[in-house]
């Protein structure tokens, strides 16, 4: 039985059609043998509409109450995610980041994780329940939420793969893997099966908005194997990795 962990970002969990076909892609990970812990973010839009919000009340809003507000999006997608397991057999509890205590520095808008506590987490999968953790956020040592910076779900993702030494860790988006240029720009892009962690740096440095370039550090920091897919097909996407050597069908780590 291998532990994953699949990160689905907004577009995934844009309204609840695609949460829907979210729940029925764990559940099936699930009936694979798998044991699943999920990220996921807001629903797409929501973090726009909540930063358009704070910044009508002021131009520079305070970073404390700023970052409060503005991942109360998460909170709504996990809690939604939950409930439609839950409706079709496959028992889900949903938590925020500081319920994980996923904790931060006090970097406000840009915090950096420091340590993941995973107990919860482990007690839950035990228990045979799907933790459903809310992305982007954490909590620093005094107790205040914080925000880890646009697209820090995948840093999120990439974190817990690493606190609970998962098999793979599943980044799900609207796109089917990471091409060597844009597709939409470019019809002669071609998809790439695997890259490693110094080449998706390079190109993230470049403007590639696949990954979050911190995700990549620290996935090549911790050796966690990244597989970016796309939630609306079942086609194997691109391996994130350190090296090739295949093992189980993957590219896996040294």
């Amino acid at each position: 039985m291998a532990l994953i962990v699949q990160k689905y970002g907004g577009t995934s969990v844009g309204d609840l059609s695609r949460i829907r076909n979210v729940a029925r892609r764990i559940a099936k990970t699930r009936q694979e043998g798998n044991d699943v812990v999920v990220v996921a973010s807001a629903m797409a839009g929501e973090t726009d509409r909540l930063i358009q919000l704070a910044h009508q009340v002021g131009d520079n809003p305070d970073p404390r109450e700023y970052d409060s507000l503005i991942s109360t999006g998460e909170q709504v997608s996990v809690a939604l995610l939950a409930l439609t397991l839950n409706s079709i057999g496959v028992p889900a509890k949903s938590f925020l980041g500081p319920q994980v205590r996923i904790i931060t520095d006090s970097a406000f808008t840009k915090a950096r994780i420091q340590k993941v506590e995973v107990k919860q987490l482990l007690r839950e999968l035990k228990a045979g329940r799907v933790p459903i953790v809310a992305g982007f956020q954490g909590v620093d040592q005094e107790g205040n939420i914080t925000t880890l910076g646009r697209g820090g779900s995948d840093t999120t993702g990439v974190a817990l793969a690493a606190a609970l030494q998962a098999e793979v860790c599943e980044i799900y988006t609207d796109v089917d893997g990471v091409y060597t240029t844009d597709p939409n720009i470019c019809p002669e892009a071609r998809k790439l099966s695997r890259i490693t962690y110094d080449e998706m740096l390079e190109m993230a440095s470049l403007g590639a908005k696949v990954l979050q370039i911190r995700s990549v550090e620290f996935a090549k920091k911790y050796n966690v194997l990244i597989h970016v897919r796309s939630s609306f097909t079942e086609k194997s996407g691109t391996f994130v990795t350190k090296e090739e050597r295949k093992w189980n069908g993957f590219w896996s780590l040294a």
